[in-house]
């Protein structure tokens, strides 16, 4: 059932031992009589690849004069019905009577037509056209000209034509054009040539669009799918999206689209059946294994979590099997993640904060409409925002001192007098230095009853050399204690050490050493238990040697320490960490792997995770805001749309109030 030379990657088989007129009769006396065996209709279905099915459907016709297709949809009900049946078509009619009824009455859905016609194959898209044309006597490519407009009408057209490039040759001076004009037909152009992103995306090969796709990474220092976002709109924005997500890994693709036709409230069964059914002689194997990589759960278990009845039994045959059983790593995955740290080694990211010096500064004029904005009955709460969210920390800095030499009065006091809750936290924090701010969070995280462990893992595990040492000067000056002394006096064994470590400020900051790298990866497996490298170090040495290499080794030699120990085990360092370890330790060495990998990145999932579900986690929101707001939070902002489809400015909007909200928004810096 594979294509010549390639491995079968579907969940549904050949049914060893056929016999169509067998089954034909199997199924006859399943549904005569009252009532119909479910269960016996969908063992047997399921278990039956879609040929033998096509053939099934010939020998109940030859033997009793009947329509398969309309007895089962006469026996049977609802959503159990709409997968039995899908299941009966051949590919191409069932993508056929999805299309038809995406376009059919008022309203078009254009996501059904949008994931049919950017996963499918050449061949694929032929046979639809064909399959289209013989069911209902209608041009498919005229229906859907007729049913959309614009540019996304114009790319579907392309994509209707099936003749996506082929050929495996990729030329490197086309791949360096083709990024080159996407660039400027969008980042550098104003207004887009959205004919240029149609022309490259429609047509190119797969592997040369792959190519092309980190090419582009590396001369506009952001991927493409940010590009897209930023420069196109719509219905047509989100079919190029598309395109690309099944460029870079259709696997990846409808692994996504399976979780959210089942996360949070209701279940979109119709996309849920639909992939189901396409997939399953394709590639359902490779969109589970990512799914559980990605989702840390198996499609299996969550198909059996939002579905019931014969309609879950028949989608979890199709499945093909419970993935958390096995509880390891998979070969694909392992794949994905070495070419994540490969983009993760050449993309040039040029770091931006949200908050620029303010032009035309002047400190005197500030401190007196803050002075102005504190006297009197009330607060104008908004004069305070209005200076304090537009001006970098060092013009800050001087605004202090131009309020105690004009006023005589202490600026930060005054403001913890006028203010009170979250906006209070949140303009105190501004107003001290980077260094100071830090060594305050981390000081609240230590004294007291109670260590807060995952603030001291977010500041120790992001900060470079030159911060560390701040802090530390920062930490010693306000509290009269070395901070080493603190996180000792705190903290205890292996998760002890990682933070001394880390407070040291004495990480590397040279280049990878290939050979380096190579023996520290080997040190990583065998701490992690996932090689047995000939060693006469002791369990102690070795987790002394992987602390050290995690907590001293330089970014870029650390990303290829961790290319090496994929090659070395076929794992990913940060899902080996996951499984073989627990608690803090796991945590402050997850949180270093995710830093390495992507620091805007890894704050953006602790910005999403700080506002999602009941209640907002202000501390971390606030943290992060402050301290990320001149470095990287633009950065930051990319990765939270890429990463959860929603803005941060929307999710901030939707999860705060008030002067809270307005000083966070501004922080922010724009709606993405």
């Amino acid at each position: 059932m594979a294509p010549k030379g390639k491995v079968y990657r579907g969940s549904v088989k050949d049914f060893p031992g056929f016999d169509a007129s067998q089954d034909a009769e199997a199924l006859y006396n399943a549904m005569k009589g009252f009532g119909s065996d479910k269960e016996a209709i969908l063992d047997l279905i399921t278990s039956r690849s879609n040929k033998q099915r096509v053939e099934i459907c010939q020998a109940y016709k030859s033997l009793y004069g009947k329509d398969l297709i309309a007895d089962l949809k006469y026996e049977l009900t609802g959503k159990f019905e709409r997968l039995i049946v899908s299941l009966m078509r051949p590919p191409a009619y069932s993508d056929a009577k999805e299309i038809k009824d995406a376009i059919a009455g008022i309203g078009t859905d254009e996501k059904c037509l949008i994931e049919i016609l950017a996963s499918r194959t050449n061949q694929e898209i032929h046979d639809l056209v064909a399959a289209y044309k013989d069911a209902y006597e209608r041009d498919l490519e005229a229906d859907i000209v007729g049913d959309t407009s614009g540019h996304f009408k114009k790319m579907l057209v392309v994509l209707l034509q099936g003749t996506r490039e082929e050929d495996d040759v990729v030329s490197e001076d086309l791949v360096e054009q083709d990024a080159k004009d996407l660039l400027e037909a969008g980042e550098l152009k104003w207004g887009t040539d959205e004919a240029q992103f149609i022309y490259i995306l429609g047509r190119r090969s797969k592997q040369h669009l792959r190519l092309v796709f980190d090419e582009y990474l590396k001369i506009s220092g952001k991927p493409i799918e940010r590009s897209i976002r930023g420069e196109l709109s719509g219905d047509f924005e989100k079919l190029m999206l598309a395109v690309v997500k099944c460029i870079r890994s259709t696997a990846e693709y409808f692994a996504e689209r399976l979780y959210k036709a089942m996360k949070g409230l209701g279940t979109r069964d119709n996309t849920l059946i639909r992939i189901m059914v396409s997939r399953s002689e394709i590639d359902m194997l490779d969109i589970r294994e990512v799914f559980r990589t990605k989702y840390e759960k198996s499609l299996h278990n969550m198909i059996k979590e939002d579905t019931s009845g014969e309609y879950k039994k028949a989608l979890l045959k199709l499945c093909g099997g419970d993935d958390d059983a096995a509880g390891e790593f998979f070969p694909e995955a392992a794949q994905v993640a070495y070419r994540m740290w490969e983009l993760s080694a050449v993309a040039k990211v040029e770091l931006r904060g949200t908050v620029q010096p303010a032009g035309s500064f002047n400190d005197d004029g500030d401190a007196q409409v803050l002075r102005k904005a504190m006297k009197g009955l009330g607060t104008d709460e908004g004069a305070i925002i209005e200076v304090m969210t537009k001006r970098s920390n060092a013009q800050r800095q001087q605004i202090l001192k131009a309020y105690k030499a004009h006023y005589g009065r202490d600026l930060m006091a005054d403001l913890k007098s006028e203010l009170s809750g979250s906006l209070a936290k949140l303009i105190l924090g501004l107003m001290l230095t980077p260094a100071q701010y830090d060594a305050k969070q981390l000081r609240k995280a230590v004294e007291g009853a109670g260590t807060d462990e995952s603030v001291l893992i977010e500041i120790m595990a992001t900060r470079n050399n030159q911060e560390i040492t701040a802090i530390n000067k920062a930490y010693q000056e306000a509290y009269h204690k070395r901070l080493e002394d603190d996180l000792s006096s705190d903290t205890s064994g292996h998760f002890k050490r990682i933070l001394v470590s880390l407070a040291l400020g004495n990480r590397d900051e040279g280049p990878e050493n290939l050979t380096q790298a190579h023996e520290d990866a080997k040190v990583v497996a065998e701490t992690l238990k996932l090689a047995d490298v000939s060693s006469n170090d002791s369990s102690d040495s070795l987790e002394t040697r992987f602390l050290s290499i995690l907590c001293t080794r330089s970014y870029p030699h650390l990303r290829r320490v961790f290319q090496e120990f994929i090659k070395l085990t076929n794992h990913d360092v940060e899902h080996a960490i996951r499984k073989r370890m627990s608690g803090d330790v796991r945590d402050a060495f997850l949180a270093i792997v995710r830093s390495v990998k992507n620091k805007p990145a890894f704050f953006a999932d602790k910005l999403y995770k700080s506002m999602k579900g009941a209640g907002t986690d202000e501390r971390t929101l606030t943290r992060i805001m402050i301290s990320r707001s001149e470095i990287d939070l633009f950065n930051i902002r990319g990765e939270f749309i890429d990463l959860f489809d929603k803005s941060l400015h929307h999710m901030i909007e939707k999860d705060t109030s008030g002067d809270y909200r307005k000083a966070l928004l501004t922080l922010c810096g724009g709606e993405d």
